[in-house]
């Protein structure tokens, strides 16, 4: 009889892969590099286990908007106080804060779950070249040939 694998925890084996952002758009960006927090890439992809590998995005700065997003996109946050309503332009999001962007929008693109937050544990972002995870040896990953 034929089973189904299901990965334990334990018997995950994880990676690392450095993304360059450079010139490629953000939601292809952020879509492929979810997947490959999720593990989706992996034969043993499980749902209910983080199965995925850890990313370090860098060049998070120099990421390519389409259209007009740059003037019309509009990210909001309030601060629970009557008034308290923040906005910003995604043009201005990328300007001051490329890390964060770049990371919200990958974040926005996993599960909304406890395994969903430990899924985004695993990703690192650097608005330029240079990230502090060289210890780990990550290997670079083209997602050019991905999206």
């Amino acid at each position: 009889m034929r089973t189904t694998y299901m990965a334990k925890p334990g018997q995950v084996d994880r990676k690392w892969y450095v993304v360059d952002a450079k010139g490629i758009s953000l939601g292809r960006l952020a879509s492929t590099v979810a997947s490959i927090l999720r593990g989706k890439n992996k034969p043993t992809f499980t749902p209910h286990v983080d199965t995925g590998d850890y990313v370090i995005v860098i060049n998070a700065a120099e990421v390519k908007l389409t259209g007009k997003k740059a003037t019309g996109k509009i990210y909001y946050r309030h601060s629970n106080h009557p008034g308290g309503l923040k906005q910003r332009t995604a043009g201005d999001f990328l300007a001051k804060d490329p890390e964060k962007m770049v990371e919200q929008t990958i974040k926005g693109m996993l599960p909304h779950t406890s395994l969903g937050r430990k899924m985004g544990m695993k990703l690192h972002v650097y608005a330029g070249e240079s990230h502090n995870q060289a210890a780990q040896k990550p290997e670079v990953l083209d997602i050019t040939n991905l999206i």
